[in-house]
């Protein structure tokens, strides 16, 4: 019975509420830098893209989006990812309902075809589209190939994001969650731009794979050097 109740709609909706009500408070009570410093500037010309960020450090990529910026999210359709979205919705982002998985029956199973269509249909109409990288669950920070192929067909590039604060909880799960805390430092790191081309065989995507992976962990390191930890 309390496994029932902890996935009613209307628990979900609470702790979702309660999740986006401290994340607030969290980038609130840090003090935050963003490097490079001019980096929504250097981005803006190249709107809308695909923002990439790891499972377990996504908590507080939404403060990192400008305004004024149109974006979805896309969000597993689990209990868990119900929680993520209400709290999504809560930062103004739209919401993809879906995610990836490692073969065509969890692809199926997860809606990630649909949420494909529906994230090239996004940044057509100009919402960048955030999403993780890595595929639920595990291994984590290994980039999967969901992404490539949508920036491949979406002809709108990766932007590698993580964000980090000097206080934070971290916990034994697949994704090697960061649980932010308040009263601190925090550092929201951008990198470089990964551009796929349109027209790049199915064989080649790999390289770019690569380099999305590799893109992302240079943010994540470098935003954790900011706030002066080590990531991990």
């Amino acid at each position: 019975m309390l496994k029932r109740l902890s996935r009613h709609p209307r628990v979900l909706s609470g702790v979702g509420s309660l999740m986006a009500a401290y994340l607030k408070l969290v980038y609130r009570t840090n003090r935050f830098v963003i490097e490079p410093e001019h980096a929504h500037a250097q981005v803006e010309t190249d709107l809308p893209v695909i923002v990439a960020m790891w499972h377990g450090q996504h908590f507080m990529v939404p403060f990192a989006k400008p305004s004024h910026w149109p974006a979805k999210v896309m969000i597993s359709r689990s209990a868990d990812g119900e929680v993520n979205a209400v709290a999504a919705s809560k930062f103004g982002l739209g919401l993809i309902r879906a995610s990836g998985g490692k073969n065509a029956r969890q692809i199926r199973k997860r809606g990630g075809m649909r949420g494909f269509i529906e994230a090239l249909r996004a940044l057509k109409d100009g919402y960048s589209i955030a999403m993780t990288a890595d595929v639920p669950k595990g291994p984590s920070r290994l980039a999967g190939e969901g992404i490539i192929q949508l920036a491949k067909h979406s002809g709108r590039p990766i932007l590698p994001v993580a964000v980090a604060t000097s206080r934070s909880i971290e916990l034994n799960t697949w994704d090697r969650a960061s649980i932010n805390l308040p009263f601190g430092k925090g550092a929201i790191a951008v990198g470089d731009l990964v551009w796929v081309p349109n027209d790049v065989e199915d064989n080649d995507l790999e390289t770019f794979r690569v380099k999305v992976e590799e893109g992302l962990n240079a943010v994540t390191t470098n935003a954790y050097r900011l706030v002066g930890r080590s990531d991990g």
